[in-house]
């Protein structure tokens, strides 16, 4: 028997039995109109790609007022500024109805809704909007909704964003149209109420970011309507592409030009594939000596569709990539490195000399495939030991370098737990824990340690393709992770990893940088300094950590993008931290690295003193700036 939680209806002639003004309308969607939005964005099915949904949704909730005076839906808004207000519940009600009606199949006798059609407006010419990246907590959420059904979406959203008990969310999807209100319930069920995480910005279809077109295919459709018109003209006529020369293209958007580069470049035939014992004689130790592996190396129908996904991926196509990365099609055939069945779903990884793409879809037809790239010009060694093959329930399974001999699993805090093996077989491991894709609080922080003739290094999944190399040291001269003192420094502070996941990054080296006595006889406290450099270039990250004795994890006391403090241009670091002893008393502590010759402060605070660190009695809340002088005379400011 279902349960009846819905809330109490008030008498009629109340507010929910009155008559709803378009001025009422219009004053509801205008005060809440970020809300609704964010409902539409949730709700609007994920195979529209995030541009689209951005603006079908602004467009969806800007066309949601009635026409003239209407009944207001006897559905009660629950949250407290909204709480009996029929306006804001009669346009909350248009807005989930046509945000389900856009996710209804086209059918060929039926006329298209509206809203199943690209929206007229917003327009944005020559710019893709869509909101910030979340965290992997969100990405995590997202990729479950995008599972659901539409009707099981908007059951989640109205629970979560709005507060309404399962019988209110009953009466809004029937009302919305849904035919099994129930089902929708349950399918909303089957998603962990993390119901919070909908207020993130990655919800968020009103605060973007702006990237253009892909500039390339933009070119090329303005050379393709020109030579159509120019046809048009002389013939009269339309020239029509092959249909299906090669066969179906699976999940991919329709060709928009054909040309004999291009034709080689999706032909399976000529993919460049590496013989097995290639790595053993060349002088490289790349992504180009990688041999293809997998069972289905010559699924040709298979292969076809990953080359096909990758030059035009369809509207229902997942697409990522990390920051920096071009997404569009190979310039030539690419190299196979892998094709093979992995868990429920078919995987395809390519490289063309400057990405990794990841092809995937599901054994059982090709709705809901995905494309992944990952930029990793001039990776090398460590570099290009790994290739993520799958994240599956908190895990993540790596394709190795041919060169790898042995696979470990690591707990980064733990610098004295030891590793545990994992098998490897055709150069697959077996399943790790991945932090990546962890919720809650940080404890610990497993890496994959791998091994070859040259040594072991520590390799960190950061959400991404391509794993990120850790090493430890100065650094002009950083080395491998896996030594026992190096394990030591980055113990403590191997949960700020977590700051640089999505962000493309290619390497992080942790620098033990200074020991610095604490007053009252606090013991020494240490200074890290770790950077995370990225295949792009640009959008380094640098922080500065404290860590005291006995604590278990450090603390970021300073930060800073894009500055060459801390790497191997630039080799000093000088950062600050407000400090309470045990003795109940606050202190201004201070410290740089070696070839810092004079500290000094400013601001709410004036001290100075020789050598590279400072300790000086404050107050609770005091504001200070830092310089520093290096042997040489030159100045160098606090991270900041």
């Amino acid at each position: 028997m279902q349960s009846q939680d819905v809330a109490p209806r008030p008498a009629p002639g109340s507010a929910a039995d009155r008559i709803v003004d378009v001025e009422q309308a219009e004053a509801a969607l205008v005060e809440h109109y970020p809300r609704l939005v964010r409902i539409a964005y949730l709700v609007l099915p994920p195979r529209l790609g995030r541009g689209r949904r951005v603006l079908t949704a602004h467009a969806l909730v800007q066309r949601a007022l009635p026409r003239r005076r209407t009944s207001a839906p006897a559905i009660p808004a629950q949250s407290t500024a909204r709480d009996g207000d029929p306006g804001y519940a009669y346009v909350r009600l248009q807005v989930v109805r046509t945000a389900l009606e856009a996710g209804l199949p086209l059918r060929r006798r039926a006329l298209p809704r509206r809203s199943q059609l690209p929206p007229l407006l917003p327009q944005v010419w020559g710019l893709r909007l869509f909101p910030r990246s979340g965290g992997a907590d969100e990405l995590a959420l997202d990729q479950r909704l995008s599972a659901l059904s539409g009707p099981a979406r908007a059951a989640y959203v109205l629970r979560g964003l709005e507060n309404l008990p399962d019988g209110d969310v009953r009466e809004v999807l029937t009302e919305a149209g849904v035919d099994d209100a129930d089902a929708a319930l349950r399918g909303a069920d089957t998603v962990a109420a993390r119901y919070a995480l909908l207020d993130s910005p990655e919800f968020d279809p009103c605060s973007l970011q702006a990237r253009p077109t892909d500039l390339m295919r933009r070119r090329q459709h303005t050379k393709a309507a020109l030579a159509a018109a120019a046809a048009l003209a002389v013939c009269g006529t339309l020239v029509a592409l092959p249909g299906d020369g090669w066969g179906p293209d699976g999940a991919a958007a329709p060709a928009y030009a054909q040309n004999p580069a291009a034709e080689a470049a999706l032909d399976p035939g000529r993919l460049v594939r590496i013989s097995p014992a290639a790595w053993k004689t060349s002088a490289r130790t790349d992504f180009s000596v990688w041999p293809a592996r997998g069972g289905l190396t010559g699924d040709d129908a298979l292969l076809r569709r990953a080359l096909a996904v990758w030059a035009r991926p369809g509207d229902r196509v997942r697409v990522s990539s990390t920051p920096g990365t071009p997404s569009g099609g190979p310039a030539g055939p690419p190299q196979l490195l892998y094709a093979g069945d992995v868990a429920t779903a078919r995987v395809v990884i390519l490289y063309d000399g400057l990405r990794i793409a990841r092809y995937a879809e599901p054994k059982d037809g090709t709705a809901g495939a995905a494309l992944d790239f990952a930029r990793v010009d001039g990776a090398t060694g460590a570099e290009a030991a790994a290739v993520v093959l799958d994240r599956a329930d908190g895990n993540v399974r790596y394709l190795t370098a041919p060169w790898v001999s042995k696979a470990a699993e690591r707990d980064l805090s733990k610098p004295g737990a030891g590793v545990m093996d994992l098998t490897l077989a055709e150069g697959i491991t077996s399943p790790l824990s991945s932090p990546a894709t962890r919720a809650g609080a940080c404890t610990t922080w497993n890496v994959l340690q791998v091994t070859d003739a040259s040594g072991s290094y520590l390799l960190s999944d950061l959400g991404e393709l391509v794993p990120a190399r850790l090493t430890a040291g100065r650094p002009t001269a950083p080395k491998e992770a896996t030594g026992a003192e190096a394990l030591r420094s980055w113990a403590p502070f191997a949960c700020s990893l977590g700051e640089v996941r999505a962000q493309g990054v290619r390497s992080v080296n942790a620098w033990a940088y200074a020991r610095q006595p604490l007053p009252d006889s606090g013991g020494q406290a240490g200074w890290v300094c770790t950077r995370a450099d990225t295949w792009r270039g640009d959008g380094s990250r640098v922080l500065a950590q404290f860590h005291t004795p006995g604590g278990l994890f450090g603390a970021v006391t300073a930060q800073a993008g894009d500055v060459p403090a801390c790497g191997p241009r630039d080799p000093h670091v000088l950062a600050g931290v407000l400090w309470k002893s045990g003795a109940g008393s606050w202190y201004l502590l201070a410290a740089g690295d070696k070839d810092t010759e004079s500290v000094r402060t400013t601001g709410g605070v004036r001290a100075s003193g020789k050598g590279s660190q400072l300790a000086v009695p404050t107050k609770q809340g005091a504001q200070a700036g830092l310089e520093g002088t290096l042997e040489g005379g030159r100045s160098i400011r606090g991270l900041r």
